[in-house]
């Protein structure tokens, strides 16, 4: 069982930026593919980045060089740095865990992009 704690959502304006963490229960070098997914009302879960065993990064397109996502190994958190927000990224951002034989999900953090 893997347990995922997201945090650093909150309110900001557009343009500005937002540091999302996720603690994750075990080591992160074991993970298969740690990543961030988003929801907002009325619409699917996408994914907004990943990064797998390897290192490769993955990202939506809609986030267009905007976001980044990195892991750290000795304290067991994936962190999603989120800049040039725009309203269109207020949802639910999700932190996911993927082994070939599980999936795992926080609890997840609202980002809201408001003025």
């Amino acid at each position: 069982q893997v347990q995922l704690v997201e945090s650093g959502g909150g309110l900001v304006q557009p343009g500005g930026s937002l540091r999302l963490s996720c603690a994750v229960s075990e080591y992160v070098s074991r993970i298969y593919t740690l990543g961030g997914y988003r929801q907002a009302p009325g619409k699917e879960r996408d994914l907004v980045a990943s990064v797998d065993s390897h290192g490769n990064k993955n990202y939506g397109d809609f986030v267009k060089g905007r976001f980044n996502i990195s892991k750290d190994t000795s304290k067991r958190t994936v962190d999603l740095q989120m800049n040039i927000l725009e309203i269109e990224d207020t949802a639910v951002y999700y932190c996911n865990a993927y082994l070939p034989w599980a999936e795992y999900w926080g609890q997840g953090t609202q980002v809201t992009v408001s003025s």
